[in-house]
Parts: structure tokens; sequence; C-alpha cells
């Protein structure tokens, strides 16, 4: 029987998000049915979805590209204002096992100062159980100085923050170009290639820049089965030895400071590696709504639960339970 499922990579759009920034969602958009709406629905629609695949609860972040830190505030307060909703209809929060909505916190990364003190009240005044933030802004990735002030208050509030993909900034967007179509380039340097690779890359950069020796309690989540870190491990674990004076080495890392999660990701194939060299309790369910529908998501998990990889155990873990541990929350029971 299927477990409950507790989903973090699933997004919304706040009333904040500027017409042009749709631009660069055009190819979701274009193909994928009433994703606008669905983005946009903070009630009806997404529990009805919900309840289509099985969801017993969603962590709730803002979709990628989100820069300005007034803007972010609002969708904070738009997300919390929903969540509170959903827990007077279900009479109870989501770390008491009663309400569908959880929330993570958006912060707009190009201005750290900023985005730190917008996690702290999002997580100590809004009640987030983390933060979901772009994975570079504009090309700049997290691992230089500035950025002290944000890994430090996420180290100090215990929370996890997502590493989420982002669109290729304007360095960036020439090596996804060629002898094609503007279309095949918009999704080879987004979900159809880049998108992985450079939140790897990321992940990389702050471990090569001494950030897990300074903060070692740091927890950071990537999705889709890992952003091909989990294929590259055995031939990163050996190399980074090179990359200078690092305490904890990057298995240790990998194992104590990253979960990884199953988003938009349908394949046994993929799991197969990660259950080999991923501890369980780091391993995390997700479906990447609405980009991803939550049926792709129960029927995967189905698949998994029929296909002998996994015993009971582990498969409630995945499911909802390595969620329930790392975020404070429960899942709720019962229909």
């Amino acid at each position: 029987m299927t477990p409950p499922l507790i989903a973090l990579e699933e997004h919304f759009f706040s009333s904040q998000v500027p017409k042009n920034h749709r631009q660069s969602y055009q190819e979701q958009l274009k193909h994928i049915p009433a994703i606008l709406d669905k983005l946009c629905n903070l009630g009806d629609v997404r529990l009805r979805d919900m309840d289509a695949g099985r969801v017993s609860l969603q962590v709730i972040s803002h979709a990628p590209g989100m820069t300005d830190p007034a803007a972010c505030r609002v969708a904070n307060d738009q997300l919390a204002a929903a969540i509170k909703v959903e827990e007077t209809r279900a009479g109870g929060t989501p770390r008491e096992g009663k309400s569908r909505f959880a929330g993570f916190a958006v912060a707009a990364m190009g201005h750290p100062h900023e985005a730190a003190t917008e996690l702290r009240r999002a997580v100590t005044e809004l009640g987030f159980v983390g933060a979901l933030v772009d994975n570079h802004c504009n090309g700049k990735f997290f691992d230089s100085s500035e950025y002290d002030v944000w890994w430090a208050t996420v180290e100090d509030l215990g929370v996890p923050v997502y590493l989420h993909p982002n669109w290729p900034g304007e360095d960036q967007a020439p090596h996804y170009e060629g002898n094609f179509s503007p279309a095949a380039a918009r999704s080879m340097g987004s979900s159809g290639f880049g998108w992985h690779t450079e939140t790897a890359l990321h992940i990389l950069r702050l471990f090569a820049s001494g950030l897990f020796d300074r903060r070692p309690s740091l927890k950071i989540i990537i999705g889709h089965m890992g952003e091909t870190i989990p294929f590259m491990l055995q031939r990163i674990m050996t190399l980074s030895c090179r990359w200078g004076e690092i305490s904890r080495d990057f298995k240790t890392v990998y194992d104590e400071n990253i979960w990884v999660t199953t988003s938009g990701v349908w394949s046994l194939d993929p799991l197969r590696c990660i259950l080999a060299n991923t501890k369980l309790d780091h391993i995390l369910y997700s479906v990447d709504y609405p980009f991803q529908t939550n049926e792709m998501g129960l029927a995967w998990i189905t698949e998994l639960e029929r296909s002998g990889l996994v015993s009971e155990e582990q498969l409630k873990d995945i499911a909802y339970r390595n969620a329930e541990k790392l975020l404070v929350i429960k899942a709720p029971m019962g229909p």
C-alpha cells in the first residue's frame, strides 16, 4: 500500500512575478496544460492535484527567478497566508501532522544581507521550515565571502536550504547555443541538462571554498536525483583531495550535509545508483509540481514499491519519514 507522501520541490507564482519574467517559462507554459493556473493557485486546485497523487503534505516554494528583496518578502507573506488558511481548515499545523501545506522561503540571493534577514523572518515569524533559493544569481554562485552572512544565518537557524536550478546567466547562456533551434538551446540550458550540472558545480564550489569546514552543520537539499552528483561521486571523491586544505573530505560532506530528492526523474535507474552510494535517510521523495504531475510521481513510487529495490520500511523513509526528520514536520495520516 502506498505510504503517505511528503513532497518538497513544489512551486507557486506570487502576485509579485513580473509579466516579463514569465517569458523565461515560455517552454513550460507552451507544453504543460494549465500550468499557469496551477502555479498561481494555493488552495482547492492544488489540494485536488495532491489528492490525485496521494501527496499528504506539500512543502511549497516560489518558482525560480525572484530577484527583488521586497518582492520576495511579499511572496513569503502570500504563502504564509495560504498556509494559515489551510491550517485553519485542517485544525492544526504541519508540525502537528494536520496541515497539508508547509513553506520554504524565497530570498533575493543577489542581496546576501537582505536574503539572510528575510530567511530569519520567514523561519522565526512565519513558521517556514527552510528556504528554496535560486542556484545562482545571473551566474554568481554563493561561495564568496559576501555570502558568509547568509550561510551563518542558515546554520544558526538549523533549517535546510534547497538549492534549486535557475536559468543560465548572461555569460552562461552561450554555452548552450549552437547549430540548433533557440527552443533546443533554452531547454538544454535549463531543465534538459544545464540546470542539473550547474547545481552540481555549485555544490563542488561550496565544498572547495571550505564552507563545510567553517559551517559543518549546514543542511543542503538538491533535487532531480542529486543533480548528477551521485553518478560522479567516486570521481569527485578521488580528485577533490587536490582542491586545497579541506578537513572534511567530500564523501563526509555528502553523507552529512547533502540531501537529494527524486523530483521530476521518473525512472528507477538513477535510484539504483543512489541507493548504492547515498545514505538512505538522505533520500527524499519530491515531485516538482506543477512542472511534473503528482500522478507521475505516484506511478513512480508504485513502481518502486513493486520493484524489490527497497523494503517496506525503506520505502516509508523515502516517501515521508526522512522529510519529517529533516524538516521537523509530520505527514497527515488518513483521508
